[in-house]
């Protein structure tokens, strides 16, 4: 099964303007409603893949209250196994969601003393865990960043397939250089890095996504996926860049989960052909599974919030 560590999360995403008798500009700033929406980048991606029928395991520890329970339940109905998620009384993270002209999402997160973030180190995962997923703030965020970490370092170690998103989110990255340092050494436990180029420019502080990527993997890693918005997915590997798929044409609500559903969907590609070594895909297996992801990718993009798309659905879409 794939086991995916890192936060839950509840986003707080605009909703329709605020309707009201004093409801304008100059009272209330031109806010709109804000709707409660379940998420979190790691979160995301288990959906994702056990919407698409794979075996998948959440692993986080997710709060008692309210909103903690319906994001288990979630997980539940969108067949993700809960076996690996510890339980706290601490109160859910919250981010609250902008949206800019293109449907393009910015956060602003609460997350002090928050249940995901104090995260147990769980030790050896169970047998059948053929793959591990990492990312997100369950990477920055202390204590639970650390056993993160310990686990990337053991699982890699036994041979998992290990893969991370960084999914950076600069607000809550207090010091930048520290945190590209740590990027860094988590390169050699990783087999296949799923980054956006605004995050590959992030951490290399301007160079191009391609040329870093080609560094990374020079750095160990056997595979990265850079996502590149409209201009579509590419792979790059020893190889050089072997493959590339444009984006899907679709009218865009909003980005929220775009990139999860793209790791989620990658994740249940690699299960369902029972790849372990990226090393083994050529060409052709990395277009074909680069179209898969963004596809349902392009489902998730054309309704609100990180909804990722049901095996179902992708069979149905053409």
């Amino acid at each position: 099964m794939i086991v995916v560590g890192g936060e839950a999360l509840v986003d707080l995403v605009p909703g329709e303007p605020l309707d009201s008798p004093v409801s304008n500009s100059t009272v209330d700033g031109g806010l709109r409603a804000l709707l409660p929406r379940l998420g979190g980048g790691p979160y995301n991606v288990a959906l994702a893949a056990g919407r698409l029928g794979v075996p998948t395991s959440f692993l986080s520890r997710v709060s008692t209250d309210r909103f903690g329970g319906a994001l288990v339940e979630r997980l539940v109905d969108s067949g993700v196994d809960t076996s690996l998620i510890q339980r706290g009384d601490e109160p859910t993270t919250l981010a609250v969601v902008a949206l800019d002209e293109k449907g393009a999402a910015r956060y602003t997160f609460y997350v002090e003393g928050t249940a995901d973030r104090l995260v147990r180190d769980p030790g050896t995962l169970p047998d059948e865990a053929t793959a591990l997923s990492l990312g997100t703030l369950g990477m920055v965020l202390e204590p639970g960043a650390s056993a993160y970490e310990a686990m990337l370092r053991r699982e890699s170690a036994r041979g998992t397939l290990t893969v991370l998103d960084p999914n950076i989110r600069e607000a809550l990255i207090g010091e930048p250089g520290a945190y590209r340092e740590r990027f860094a050494s988590w390169l050699p436990d990783v087999r296949l890095l799923k980054i956006s180029d605004d995050d590959a420019a992030w951490l290399t502080e301007g160079a191009d996504p391609v040329a870093a990527a080609k560094a990374w993997v020079e750095s160990g890693v056997d595979a990265v996926v850079l996502t590149r918005g409209a201009e579509g997915i590419s792979v790059i590997t020893a190889a050089g860049e072997l493959a590339h798929v444009p984006s899907r044409r679709v009218e865009v609500v909003d980005t929220i989960g775009a990139g999860d559903t793209v790791q989620g969907a990658l994740l249940a590609w690699l299960h369902t052909r029972e790849v372990r070594d990226l090393a083994a895909l050529d060409a052709a297996a990395w277009r074909e599974a680069l179209s898969f992801a963004a596809k349902a990718a392009s489902i998730t993009v054309s309704r609100s919030g990180a909804e990722p798309p049901t095996a179902a659905e992708m069979a149905s879409t053409v």
